[in-house]
């Protein structure tokens, strides 16, 4: 299902709307108002239903939201209903606790495969996932793989998303922000912790200064 000239930051939202329905099916919720789901996530009940509104008619007036009918539908709008695999690259600390995260698989996502460069870190076993040579990315298509995930140094990720693109994967996200894409074949999302980070200080009280005796301001 395709679907045309929709806002990203509609998209962008839908996985917190997913998320929270989830949470609140594990509850034994049945319904929810778009003012009750709005109250619990964040987000103002228009915007929610403004979002769900592009894709169709899912709320019923007087009831709310079925909450496992609108999960179902999310999930067929994201196309989280069939397993999707993922290969990480860069099997560092970041890469490490990106592999061991085990919530992936609550959304329908597996890292199957993960590759690095390091010889001191090819063929140890990580649960598993045995770590592999980046020489093997050319068979990334034959095992079903169509996403990758970037954890390597700034110097190695452009070279690194040629390779993922090169092999056929469909979607890259890097948490490495200096690659440069060039691919209108490949979607790139990105992460950067640091710029995110950088914004904390705006949104938290400046710590004041006391003065010193017989100190103004």
């Amino acid at each position: 299902m395709k679907y045309h000239k929709i806002p990203d930051e509609a998209i962008r939202r839908l996985p917190f709307y997913f998320r929270g329905l989830l949470t609140l099916s594990e509850q034994g919720r049945k319904n929810i108002s778009s003012r009750d789901l709005a109250d619990l996530l964040g987000f103002s009940h228009w915007q929610i239903r403004k979002d769900l509104s592009y894709f169709g008619s899912f709320g019923t007036p007087g009831r709310g939201y079925d909450i496992e009918k609108l999960i179902r539908q999310i999930r067929r709008i994201l196309k989280l209903n069939v397993v999707r695999k993922a290969a990480l690259v860069g099997v560092g600390n970041l890469g490490l606790a990106v592999l061991r995260y085990p919530g992936f698989r609550a959304y329908g996502f597996e890292i199957a495969a993960a590759f690095d460069n390091d010889p001191a870190k090819i063929g140890r076993k990580i649960g598993d996932i045995t770590v592999e040579d980046v020489s093997r990315f050319r068979a990334l298509k034959q095992r079903g793989i169509d996403f990758g995930i970037i954890t390597v140094p700034c110097a190695a990720a452009q070279q690194t998303f040629d390779a993922l693109a090169g092999a056929g994967v469909k979607g890259i996200l890097s948490f490495s922000p200096c690659q440069k894409t060039g691919s209108e074949k490949v979607k790139v999302i990105t992460i950067d912790i640091a710029m995110d980070l950088v914004r904390l200080p705006y949104y938290t009280p400046a710590n004041r200064k006391r003065p010193k005796s017989g100190e103004q301001y």
